[in-house]
């Protein structure tokens, strides 16, 4: 406790305490001048001495340690310690963001780690951490489209939401239009400037009630960005299934439609990207990230509360003892 306190200790006149350093030289004139005003005298035997004023003997030099430690304290006090107690205001104009995120069966292939849904997981995690002011949602589909969070400023929520997706919950399928499409729609009575889209998919549309192109046209309407992100390795990558031996892992060709998603991309003002693996798809969520900043400014408030009263109280008690020693215990008669 007391450590902790002394960590978030400051002085508001901290050049004062340089003082301190003029103790050591109190010491030593307090030795020479003791030196100089003692007086020896001869005699036979200390035997009549040593039972009397024993204890004045010891308590003789306690005044000026009391004395020396309260202007020590005094130094101190009036140096003002204070601790300081600081609350950050972050203030801003958002984003309003949604991740359009593919659930379809495919995305259980493990050409990432542990499996393309999990990497995709993590990654948006980390990109939702990284925001400050933005309202973020999250839309998933396969076959079919659903809206799994609406745009929140409440991040936890949101991060529980991301983790809770999994495959299977809806129709399988890839309906990239359906997706785009129900993300525009959470966005489209949005009130701020900019409006953006990250869609991911590992696949082809082959699915959904709405076109790729009609959806692409809504999002243009409504002025919403749209970046898009390829999601798998080339070639062929393995992809666990169920039967009733068990699990089997057979090899499926991945197929992304890049034609489709770079068309989305550039007509609506976005970006198209590539991943291939976990190290590749971190960096595309790290450059939309950088590419889409928010408008953040942050304001600093410090309180100070003054801890100079102890200090101040302890001098005083000392100087009390110090006065009564002197004058009472240790008084000298002529």
């Amino acid at each position: 406790m007391l450590n902790e306190w002394y960590q978030h200790i400051v002085f508001a006149y901290p050049y004062l305490l340089w003082l301190l350093l003029s103790l050591p030289l109190l010491i030593v004139w307090y030795i020479i001048s003791h030196k100089k005003s003692s007086s020896s005298i001869t005699v036979s035997s200390l035997g009549i001495y040593r039972k009397t004023g024993s204890s004045k003997n010891v308590l003789r030099h306690l005044p000026f340690v009391l004395r020396l430690l309260s202007l020590a304290l005094l130094i101190v006090a009036i140096a003002r310690p204070q601790t300081r107690s600081s609350e950050e205001r972050v203030e801003g104009e958002g984003i309003d963001i949604i991740l359009c995120m593919d659930v379809s069966g495919s995305m259980l292939a493990e050409d990432f780690s542990p499996n393309r849904l999990e990497a995709m997981k993590k990654v948006a995690s980390d990109f939702v951490d990284a925001r400050k002011t933005d309202r973020i949602g999250l839309v998933i589909f396969s076959g079919e489209s659903f809206t799994q969070c609406p745009p929140t400023t409440d991040y936890a929520a949101l991060k529980s939401q991301i983790y809770a997706v999994r495959s299977g919950i809806l129709q399988d399928g890839t309906a990239i239009g359906s997706g785009l499409s129900t993300s525009v729609e959470r966005l489209k009575t949005s009130e701020s400037k900019s409006k953006v889209v990250i869609l991911l998919t590992d696949g082809e549309n082959n699915g959904g009630l709405i076109p790729p192109s009609t959806a692409k046209e809504i999002a243009k309407a409504y002025q919403v960005k749209v970046y898009t992100i390829g999601m798998g390795t080339e070639g062929f990558a393995a992809l666990p299934q169920q039967t009733t031996g068990g699990v089997v892992r057979t090899m499926e060709k991945v197929n992304i439609d890049e034609k489709l998603l770079r068309e989305i991309a550039n007509e609506t003002g976005g970006n198209y990207f590539r991943a291939k693996d976990n190290e590749s798809l971190g960096k595309i969520y790290a450059d939309i990230d950088q590419l889409e900043k928010s408008k953040i400014e942050t304001s600093t408030f410090s309180r100070y509360k003054e801890e100079f009263y102890p200090f101040a109280i302890a001098v005083v008690v000392l100087l009390l003892i110090e006065a009564w020693l002197r004058y009472k215990v240790l008084r000298k008669f002529p």
